[in-house]
Parts: structure tokens; C-alpha cells; sequence
């Protein structure tokens, strides 16, 4: 391997076939799990070279695995790291809510932008490119969690891809303040959200506001990117409506249902003719299984028997481009994650059975997470395309799997410093080791 500080080297490794140039010819031999041995050299922070290894089964076997920076679909900084002092161990949308509101009322924008800060910097180094952020954008603590994002936002413009979405009640967008609210996020580049979900309004109102929502986003130019159906009941009512409406009003704007968790209760019968109308009506899906296998489907005192998340190769076989986010980060709605895109693939085979040895369990963190947010580069390692690697400390996916492996992140043909984790802990910095007794 070969490397300097104008952002110039080489190193040979593994790919993933998916992530690498399909015109890329002669490609040489894929083994079992998808995976090509190439020769990667870069110049200036692009990619200039593509060379396949004609090695041997044995020295492929050496050699490190890596992948592109994966893209986070579906966060809320503004209340990452918060579960602390706002805990929710009962595990419910109930509590959930409400530790919420009360973070949400004594919120400040310095606590927001310390809290943003300290994600912007775990995803970098853990490898991330790319963040979608929903916002809470209802309440005193509104404008300053959005003053806050948007300073960081330009402060991490040349390292992580940061866009945010204004998360407000559906029924915001149909008064004279959503219109204001609309009009002052398209200004700043942002997107429209909303939350469709139990506790349903009326079908006349809830259509009646997002076509209000789908006109003002229209309008103004600005994708849509909304929390649906996040319930262990009343399946798909909301996705149903979405797509009614979205085809009724031929909306050409982007649009994203994020969660669609209760599409997993419909019958196969009635769930595969909906998948097929999300994906002639061009509406992405975002799954969010570790907060929705975390809220969904409790059973106080048992065990719970329903895997309630978005039924992803359903979507998929239907055409739907599906990715996968982590959703909340040590807030409310789940205590748990880091920014770390590797563990939430890991974990994603576990709870989801999305497997990155194929094609389609890697492109929810990768490619087609890349294009439901509309990213410049989709991922694929291509000439010209950025030196931007994930080099991980195992040699195949069965590495990947039997644990978070260490890593090392290029980003314009730079090597980053190592994400926290692999320092050592001040936790246990004090401690030595028992001496052992005969």
C-alpha cells in the first residue's frame, strides 16, 4: 500500500461486485459472496485505477474487505444522546412521546449543536458520508434546533452530507404557519416531513393535508420525506393514503415513506398489489428495524411474537427502492446506537434477514439509500469516482459478521484517525489485572 498527503496511493483488497463498475471489463473471478479482488489506485483523492488480481484463492483470502461509505437514510440529531437524562426504558410510543416534549421544552440550540456535533464526528470517522436528519419543527425549540443544524451543516459541508427534513404534525401543513414553514426550509434547501400514523385523524383530514403537503412541495421544489405507519396496528392505512393521493395528484416531487412498519401485518395478498403501486407511484422506502423492533409489538411482561418493521424484499421484488437507517441514537424512542453504519448493517441481518453477501441486502446502506436522497455519487467505485473507502479489519463477510470489526476510513484518498471506540477506554484505563492465585 502506498499513500501521501496529496491524496495519492494504492492498496488491493476485496470489493463487493455491487459496489464496483458493472462496465469494468475483464473483471476476473467473483467468489461465493460477491466479492472481486482489485488493485485500487488513487490520485488526488479520485479513483484512477481499477485493476482486477488474478491471484490465487489463497492470497484473495488475505486480503482486507472493504466497502463504500455508506449513507445514513433517516436520523434526528437534535435529539441524538438524550436518553440519559430523558429515559424511556418502558419501551413504549407513550413514553417515548412524551420524554420527547419534555426534552423538546427545555432544549437549547448549544445543547443541539454540541449534540450534532459530536454525531457529525462518531458517523465521519465510523464512515458515513451522508445523513438525512428529520427535525423536530413544532415548539419553542424549533428555530434553535434548526439554527444549530444548519451551522453544522456548513461546517461539515466538505466531510458528511447533511440534509434535514421538518418533522411537524401532518395537520401543520394545511395552516398559514406550515405555509410560512414551508416556504423557510425550501429557502435553506431542507425538506418537508410529517408524521401519518395511529392516532388516525379522519381519512378527509388526513388527505386533505398531505395534498396539502405534496402542492406546497410542489410548489417550492423540495422532496417530501415523511414517518408513516410506525404502528403495530391498523396496517398500511397511512401508506395507502400516501400512494392514493401521491398518483391522484401526479406528484412529481420526491417522496419517502419512512418506517412503514405495519405493512408487515397486511397478508401477503394485499401487501404485494400496495408494493407494487409504491413503486409505480416512485415513492422510496426507509426501514427503521432497530427503533421499530424496539417500540413495536410489546407485550407487557412477555415476550414479543411480532417482528413489526417494513417488510423489505416484499418492497424490493416489487420494485421499491428500500433503504435502512438507525433511526433514533440514544434518545426517547431507542437507547441504543452510535452512527455506526457497520453494526447497523451487522444488525440488520439479524433483525431484518438483509444478507450483504447479495446484492440487495447491500444496497439499502449503500446504493439505494444513495439515491432516495438524491446524492451526487450513488456509491459505485467507478474512475473518477472519490478515493472514499471503508477498509475493515476482516477478510469476508463471515469476518464481517462474527464481530464489529476495526477499520480504517479513506475519505479523498486520506486515511481518517480511528473512530473512538478502537481507542483505548478511559473506563478502563485504571484497571490491572488480579494476579493469578495458586
Amino acid at each position: 500500500m502506498a499513500d501521501d498527503h496529496s491524496g495519492t496511493g494504492s492498496l488491493r483488497l476485496k470489493l463487493p461486485r455491487a459496489l464496483v463498475d458493472a462496465r469494468l471489463e475483464p473483471f476476473g473471478p467473483v467468489d461465493a459472496d460477491g466479492l472481486v479482488a482489485l488493485e485500487v489506485g488513487w490520485k488526488h483523492g479520485r479513483i484512477t485505477e481499477l485493476r482486477p488480481l488474478g491471484c490465487s484463492a489463497g492470497e484473495q483470502a488475505a486480503l482486507p474487505l472493504a466497502l463504500t461509505p455508506p449513507v445514513e437514510p433517516h436520523a434526528h440529531l437534535d435529539k441524538a444522546f438524550t436518553a440519559a437524562a430523558h429515559p424511556n426504558w418502558q419501551g413504549t410510543m407513550a413514553q417515548a412521546m412524551l420524554s420527547n416534549q419534555e426534552e423538546h421544552g427545555v432544549r437549547s440550540a448549544e445543547q443541539v449543536l454540541a449534540r450534532g456535533e459530536r454525531a457529525l464526528d462518531l458517523a465521519w470517522r465510523q464512515g458515513l458520508r451522508a445523513i438525512r436528519s428529520h427535525v423536530d419543527s413544532a415548539g419553542p425549540a424549533a428555530l434553535p434546533s434548526w439554527e444549530a443544524l444548519l451551522e453544522l451543516r456548513q461546517r461539515w459541508a466538505s466531510r458528511v452530507e447533511l440534509q434535514l427534513v421538518a418533522l411537524v404534525p401532518l395537520a401543520h401543513w394545511l395552516t398559514p404557519q406550515g405555509e410560512d414553514l414551508a416556504r423557510w426550509v425550501a429557502d435553506r434547501g431542507g425538506t418537508l416531513g410529517g408524521v401519518l400514523g395511529p392516532p388516525y385523524a379522519t381519512a378527509l383530514s388526513d388527505r386533505e393535508a398531505l395534498a396539502a403537503l405534496l402542492a406546497l412541495a410542489e410548489r417550492l421544489g423540495v422532496a417530501v420525506d415523511l414517518h408513516v405507519d410506525e404502528a403495530d396496528r391498523m396496517p398500511a392505512r397511512g401508506v395507502a393514503l400516501v400512494v392514493g393521493q401521491a398518483l391522484e395528484q401526479r406528484a412529481a416531487v420526491p417522496i419517502v415513506c419512512s418506517h412503514a412498519a405495519s405493512l408487515a401485518l397486511l397478508p401477503e395478498r394485499r401487501l404485494v398489489p400496495l408494493a407494487e403501486r409504491l413503486a409505480q407511484a416512485g415513492i422510496g422506502v426507509v426501514a427503521l428495524p432497530l427503533t421499530n423492533l424496539w417500540l413495536l409489538g410489546r407485550r407487557p411482561g412477555r415476550t414479543p411474537v411480532l417482528r413489526v418493521q417494513a417488510p423489505i424484499r416484499t418492497l424490493q421484488r416489487a420494485g421499491v427502492q428500500v433503504a435502512i437507517g438507525a433511526d433514533n441514537v440514544q434518545d426517547p424512542w431507542f437507547p441504543g446506537s452510535d452512527f455506526d453504519p457497520l453494526e447497523l448493517m451487522r444488525l440488520g441481518a439479524l433483525t431484518s434477514h438483509v444478507v450483504p453477501t447479495q446484492r440487495q441486502g447491500l444496497a439499502p446502506f449503500t446504493t439505494a439509500a444513495s439515491r432516495l436522497l438524491r446524492l451526487d455519487w450513488d456509491g459505485v467505485l467507478r474512475l473518477g469516482a472519490p478515493a472514499d473507502l471503508v477498509v475493515l479489519a476482516a477478510p469476508d463477510w463471515i469476518g464481517f459478521m462474527a464481530r464489529s470489526p476495526r477499520r480504517r476510513v479513506l475519505r479523498g484518498g486520506r486515511w481518517l484517525d480511528p473512530p473512538p471506540q478502537e481507542q483505548p477506554s478511559p473506563l478502563l484505563a485504571e484497571l490491572t489485572p488480579t494476579p493469578d492465585r495458586a
